[in-house]
């Protein structure tokens, strides 16, 4: 196991002094040598760090002493290298576009569904849909077993993309699931608005699932916003690659093409 700690949390909470946390979390970050991304918007905060473990767990001490940051649900993941290059604390509109503002799952969202109980239902064979509500780029390394992938080149497309969805699913049980969570919070709102009756939001995300159940179910790898690019079910870095032309994620089959040439071209802009 790696010497640095990744962890990735968030949080839907309203935050009208937003741009007033931003410099003394960034100094908090770089007194603790801390390397990463928070995105702090009026409706809440997202947070992908990575350093030593003592210093992750100053940085959520830190954030412990706002009542709106306590008790984050944390996932955490191991490297033997620091997956990011600088700390930036950035303002943003929202810390998942989506451009709905009827959207606020600090007021209203769907139901979780734990990583065992989901694991439960595959291994019953209980009848339900599962949908992945993450970008193309990201499905292509791997996704639940039957799941429905939307093809999405941007999670603002989701609203659209659940409307060419069959009609009977609205009848059913549906649980969506993302990388950590926190795109299904919105998504989940989105398609109660939209109809369907009973729809879940997989507690966590992917990387919970792995930490607390592993692989089961599951075909391929999660890709991760970081330099590891992607992490398998036991949360260790994959041979996935970014091309440093046009920034698209490479899965190995892609990298052994002849129109790969490092730093230069991938099979995607060649």
């Amino acid at each position: 196991m790696g010497q640095i700690v990744n962890m990735t949390a968030y949080r839907f909470v309203d935050l009208p002094d937003r741009d007033d946390l931003r410099q003394p979390m960034l100094n908090k970050c770089l007194e603790l040598d801390l390397k990463g991304t928070i995105l702090l918007a009026p409706e809440g905060i997202n947070i992908f760090i990575a350093g030593e473990s003592n210093s992750c767990d100053a940085f959520f001490a830190y954030l412990g002493e706002d009542s709106r940051f306590q008790s984050f649900d944390v996932k955490s993941s191991f490297s033997d290298h620091q997956p990011f290059t600088r700390m930036l604390v950035r303002l943003k509109k929202e810390i998942i576009t989506l451009r709905n503002d009827e959207v606020k799952p600090s007021e209203f969202t769907g139901p979780a569904i734990k990583p065992t109980v989901l694991k439960q239902w595959f291994d019953e064979k209980k009848r339900f849909t599962v949908l992945d509500t993450r970008n193309d780029y990201e499905t292509k390394f791997g996704k639940f077993s039957n799941a429905i992938d939307l093809n999405l080149q941007a999670f603002t497309d989701f609203p659209q993309a659940i409307q060419e969805l069959p009609e009977k699913m609205k009848d059913q049980p549906v649980v969506m699931y993302c990388t950590g969570g926190v795109r299904c919070e919105k998504a989940s709102v989105v398609m109660l608005n939209h109809g369907f009756k009973e729809v879940y939001q997989l507690d966590g995300g992917i990387l919970k699932y792995f930490e607390d159940v592993g692989g089961d179910h599951w075909d391929g790898d999660c890709f991760v916003f970081d330099h590891r690019v992607c992490l398998n079910p036991d949360l260790e870095e994959t041979d996935a690659a970014l091309c440093f032309a046009c920034r698209e994620p490479l899965t190995a089959e892609e990298q052994a093409s002849p129109l790969y040439v490092i730093g230069e071209s991938c099979p995607n802009c060649a």
